[in-house]
């Protein structure tokens, strides 16, 4: 995915106002979407962070693979999509009431460090965390300095009688209370702690990543956690650019204003890349017709013979006139050889040409993406190519 060698598409567009902007940016996202669907890849167009682009908000169009670098939480209720990063966890129903919880209590703990492997720190999202500090950085603290904070080694810190500043966590921890915390000092732990009453809390928010357990944050349904590859991203950048810049334009009024900006690119050497790890099968690749060196192979099986050679030039000559952009393997090669190669390579469709098949009259022709293999008259074969490939393109959603 990753090479010395990557080709990206880049877009801009500068608009008076956000009005404009809006417009030029769903266009483009449109567009993309086109893009995408003409390629005949399975693919997801998800809410993302911006990252330190920035801007007001973006989408990534992912190719959805088992391969991809990026996990997408996608609703199967609706069309909301998004990038982990991004996903957000509804806010849990406020409880009518919460039971009454005993003082705080020290237990000793020596040696546990960690809560089930510091599962719960892992599921803390990093990315939503830096967006509310509004910050272009984010680190964990070396344990040093965690010491120096807390009074305590790594494992053992917890919100209560914490000396900082700010403290933030997550909304769903309104839903309940009686936690367990760290106690700021070495091999201890509290047990019934109220957040409200023993903790400052600066502020709630939703702040770790979201699961198959939770409910879509727009219709309720279930969330579905998928992989996916970026091969293309939108971005709203609104004046972040344009202002330091000074992108200025005069209105009608003759004052000065500042242009609101969207970027977009789309990385046409990651789209091949993402097409193989999408459709191969274990003889090769299966590409889809848009995106083939050539989306028909006419394999030749005897080109020594002047009338099979000469039938397969003749095949060769109509496809080019409809449009087709095929290849003639006329090798001296084996059959299975022919074959192999073509499987290997992945043109969608694969025409043969010889042996008994052309003493019958037919010419075998095989759908690269099923395996299904159908049998063309040599006479009227200009109309029954015409009516079989649209059939296949139609396979692949073209």
């Amino acid at each position: 995915m990753r090479g010395r060698e990557f080709i990206m598409k880049d877009a801009y567009s500068f608009d008076r106002d956000e009005a404009g902007a809006d417009k030029s940016y769903w266009a483009m996202y449109d567009a993309y979407q086109q893009v995408f669907k003409r390629l005949g890849l399975r693919f997801r167009a998800v809410e993302a962070d911006s990252g330190s682009i920035g801007g007001s908000f973006s989408h990534e169009f992912m190719v959805l693979a088992d391969t991809g670098e990026d996990t997408i939480a996608a609703c199967t209720a609706c069309e909301y999509a998004a990038n982990v990063e991004r996903a957000e966890v509804a806010a849990p129903p406020a409880p009518s009431a919460l039971p009454a919880i005993g003082a705080i209590e020290e237990v000793p703990t020596p040696g546990k460090h960690t809560v089930e492997d510091v599962c719960a720190f892992l599921k803390l999202n990093d990315v939503k965390l830096k967006n509310l500090l509004k910050c272009d950085e984010l680190d964990l603290a070396a344990p040093e300095l965690m010491q120096q904070v807390t009074n305590a080694p790594v494992g053992f810190a917890g919100p209560v009688g914490l000396n900082v500043e700010r403290v933030f966590a997550d909304h769903e921890l309104l839903a309940a209370d009686g936690w367990i915390t760290g106690a700021n000092k070495g091999d201890a732990h509290l047990r019934n702690v109220s957040l409200p009453r023993d903790a400052k809390i600066e502020r709630y928010a939703d702040l770790r990543v979201i699961t198959p357990a939770d409910a879509c944050p727009r219709c309720g349904g279930a969330i579905e956690l998928t992989r996916g590859i970026e091969v293309g991203h939108v971005f709203k950048l609104g004046t972040k650019y344009s202002e330091p810049l000074k992108c200025t334009f005069l209105d009608e009024d003759g004052k000065e204003k500042v242009m609101v900006m969207g970027c977009y690119g789309i990385g046409v050497s990651r789209v091949v890349a993402s097409c193989i790890e999408q459709n191969h099968d274990a003889d090769g690749i299966v590409f889809p017709p848009p995106i083939a060196p050539y989306e028909a192979v006419l394999c030749c099986l005897d080109p020594k013979n002047g009338e099979t050679l000469g039938k397969a030039e003749e095949f060769y000559t109509e496809l080019k006139a409809q449009g087709v952009d095929v290849i003639l393997d006329d090798r001296d090669e084996r059959p299975g050889v022919k074959f192999k190669d073509a499987d290997l390579v992945g043109m969608p469709l694969q025409l043969v040409v010889g042996g008994k098949g052309l003493a019958r009259g037919i010419v075998e022709a095989k759908d690269r993406r099923t395996g299904e293999k159908t049998e063309l008259p040599v006479d009227g074969f200009a109309e029954a190519f015409r009516a079989w490939r649209a059939a296949v393109r139609a396979g692949w959603g073209l």
